[in-house]
């Protein structure tokens, strides 16, 4: 992933973790994949999976970098 790309990914992730907190299951996953998808940024659906696993399970910041790196 390149460096532009991980900013997109990592704004998108800020965006969410901001107004997901507490959010139904399943709800930071689409957000976050919706927010790929306007970014025009491809994210793997197992890197997805991480990343709202990160967002759901923290309660807080989430770095793109340490989650899928």
């Amino acid at each position: 992933m390149s460096n532009e790309e991980l900013e997109a990914v990592q704004a998108v992730l800020d965006r969410v973790t901001s107004y997901q907190d507490g959010a139904p299951e399943g709800t930071v996953e689409q957000e976050l994949r919706d927010g790929f998808a306007e970014a025009g940024v491809t994210v793997s659906d197992d890197d997805v999976r991480k990343l709202a696993d990160a967002v759901e399970s923290e309660h807080g910041a989430v770095s793109a970098a340490d989650v899928l790196g």
